[in-house]
This record gives C-alpha cells, structure tokens and sequence, in this order.
C-alpha cells in the first residue's frame, strides 16, 4: 500500500513538472525559432556526465545505436524522435563525457561537435565548473563559465550557421554531495547559463525549475538524484519529457 502511494505521489510530481516546463516555454524559447526536422538531420547530446551515463565509446560513432547513447535522458529522448520521426532517418548522437568541464569541452569541440554538423545540438554543461572547484580540481569562476561558454556557442554558430541550439539549465538537488558552500556561486552560474543561452537565440529547458516544482509536489530529492548530482532512472525519464515537450518534437 505504502509503495502504491509513493508511485502516485512520484507520478503527480512528474507531471506538474512536465506541465510547469512547457508552461515557461513561451518565455524560455522568445529568441528561438520553432524547431523542424529533416530528413537525414543530426541530433547531437553534448554535456558532462549526465549526459554520457555510461555511453560506449566504441559505438560511438554509429548513430542511434543503444550504447552508444547510453542510459539516460538522451537516450530517452532519442527512442521517442526515431518513433514519432521514423520516416526521417535521423542521425542521433551522444557525446557527453563524464567530468567535463566549459573548457574540456571547448577542447574537442571541432572532432565532437562541428565535424557531426548536426542540425540540432543540445548542450547540458556546468556542474562540473563549480564540483571541481570545491574538491579543488580546478579554478574557474562564473565569469570564465559565462566567458567560455558565449565563446564556445559563437563558435558553434560561426561553423554552423543553421544550427538549432538547445542549452539546458545546469541543475543540482540539496542532498548527497551537494553543500550548502556551493550557494549562491551555482545560481549565479545558473543565470549565467541563461543569459549566455537568451544571448545566442537558444532554446532553454529549465532543469532545475523542473526538479524544484516536483520536489514541491511531494517528492523526497534524492528520488531524481541520489548524490545531487546524477539523476536516477526516474529524474532521467523527467528530463528526457521536459526536453521534449519545451523544444517541442
């Protein structure tokens, strides 16, 4: 009986925050132009660890292949655009590689990212930024995430001209690994995040304003992530319906 509850309430949150996110879409997408696909389009996942969940690196060149994407939100996410656009032929491509940072990814941008010339990228990055920082792996502030992150997207968009540009929000949950220290230096690399995103006409899905209303609903954090950090397979499947419905495909 007591299982049956937590699912309803689990159930209830993931669908007040699904709705939540597509409410704020209009605000969060004014710059952006409607997404369409094409045939033959590249789909391409970039991030950090969230993104790579356990990615096989020897597949990765072959896309929509099942390890090669992994086992979280792109994957999810991937299943569902070769259902809905299987007369499309869509190339999709997970990338992400846990631990990285703005400027590991800036690092391996040409080979990663603008030699697949996708036509949508979807970028979830900068937990990592300010993780590292804390255990003392690295030094950057939110001005060189911000810097290098709006370096990063004219890059992108000087390459790629046509490219459809997806940032999703950087976001942690108070429980696991993350501490009270790492406020509010990770909400300033938020609105970072964001106005680097507004700046550049990308669309934004707002992971932690989705995390934070299904808390709010009645779930416990560490049900989407364990450590704060990485998502279960839950706050994965929340992600994978929240990126879809804002982009809209």
């Amino acid at each position: 009986m007591m299982a049956s509850i937590m699912d309803r309430r689990a159930f209830l949150s993931l669908t007040a925050a699904v709705a939540a996110a597509t409410a704020h879409r209009s605000q969060a997408a004014t710059q952006a132009k409607p997404v369409s696909l094409k045939k033959g389009d590249v789909v391409l996942f970039q991030g950090d660890s969230i993104t790579d969940a356990g990615r096989d690196r020897q597949t990765q060149d072959q896309p929509n292949h099942g390890k090669a994407l992994g086992r979280g939100y792109p994957s999810i996410i991937a299943g569902g655009l070769l259902v809905d656009h299987r007369a499309l032929n869509l190339q999709i491509h997970n990338r992400g590689i846990s631990g990285n940072k703005i400027p590991d990814l800036d690092a391996r941008w040409q080979a990663d990212t603008l030699d697949l010339k996708p036509a949508l990228l979807s970028i979830l990055v900068g937990v990592n930024d300010i993780w590292h920082k804390f255990n003392g792996k690295y030094d950057g502030t939110p001005a060189t995430y911000r810097e290098g992150f709006s370096a990063l997207l004219k890059r992108t968009k000087e390459a790629l001209p046509g490219v459809t540009l997806v940032i999703c929000e950087p976001f942690v949950l108070r429980c696991g690994a993350v501490k009270d220290e790492w406020f509010p230096e990770f909400d300033e690399r938020r609105a970072f995040a964001r106005n680097v995103a507004d700046q550049a006409g990308a669309l934004w899905v707002p992971f932690q304003a989705m995390f934070d209303d299904a808390i709010a609903a009645g779930t416990a954090p560490d049900f989407w992530a364990a450590d704060g950090v990485h998502p279960t397979v839950a706050g994965h499947a929340l992600m994978a319906a929240t990126w879809r419905r804002v982009v809209g495909i």
